[in-house]
């Protein structure tokens, strides 16, 4: 019989636009040759435009996707997203500390259009139960403000960043540069060790899903066996490109493109 793949789980809000959260976890997940799962906490109407409404799922059928997964098929590596309330985001905690897994946070906050995707107590549990259980957090530079209030205006404030993130007891941290000026260039540091990522700045605008693509591919190589230094190096390669590749869709903001090395081999 033929071997499975590798299985990594997403823990996540739904876009029905398909260019962030549980569709673009997927998609990356197809991507880089893993088996995608998925743990549903919310629903947004959005697209290209922005996000119109979201929807939380009760707590209880959260727990029963991640227990109907995990249990049976099992992961080498989990990946969260939007966890819109303060109830989710703890039980998600909870549900995580024994998983035995890699875990990739993406502290999603604000939505690439700015609308908020946590309430005040959710932000709360982020910080206090979700982040402790992290392997690798991923916050860009507003998500740094909402957690430990550190402004980063420059890479030369990219380390005190790491350095309050890491205060929150995960145990690498990856300072996401992309909305400071000059090279896309993000900061991995454990505390002890400092891995700096640079990248061309692409001029495109189209770049929705950026964040979770981003988290997806690090759980991703996570779980084909990477530690994480070459699994965020990997992810930063793959994501790159997808920006590169990224293209309109609607009158708004468009996605990059997941499968961007797909049709470069056509």
């Amino acid at each position: 019989m033929r071997t499975s793949p590798p299985r990594v789980l997403t823990v996540a809000g739904s876009d029905s636009g398909g260019g962030a959260g549980i569709q673009a976890d997927l998609k990356t997940m197809l991507a880089l040759g893993v088996h995608g799962m998925s743990v549903l906490t919310a629903v947004t109407a959005q697209n290209s435009l922005g996000v119109q409404g979201a929807w939380e799922l009760p707590v209880a059928a959260v727990r029963a996707q991640f227990r109907a997964v995990v249990d049976d098929i099992g992961v080498q590596a989990v990946k969260t997203g939007m966890l819109s309330s303060a109830a989710i985001a703890s039980e998600v905690a909870a549900l995580l500390a024994d998983v035995g897994a890699p875990v990739v946070v993406d502290p999603v906050g604000i939505s690439k259009h700015g609308d908020s995707l946590l309430t005040a107590g959710a932000l709360e549990a982020v910080r206090t139960e979700l982040l402790p259980v992290a392997t690798v957090a991923t916050p860009n530079l507003d998500e740094v403000t909402q957690l430990t209030g550190v402004v980063v205006d420059g890479e030369a404030a990219m380390g005190e960043a790491a350095e309050a993130v890491l205060a929150l007891g995960p145990r690498w941290v990856l300072i996401k540069g992309g909305h400071l000026d000059g090279d896309a260039v993000d900061l991995l540091s454990d505390g002890s060790r400092e891995h700096w990522f640079r990248a061309a700045r692409y001029d495109n605008r189209h770049t929705h899903g950026t964040g979770c693509t981003l988290a997806s591919a690090i759980a991703s190589y996570l779980a084909l066996g990477l530690e994480v230094p070459a699994a965020v190096g990997a992810a930063k390669d793959y994501v790159t490109g997808a920006i590169a590749a990224g293209f309109r869709l609607g009158g708004g903001i468009g996605p990059v493109d997941h499968a961007w090395r797909q049709r470069r081999e056509l």
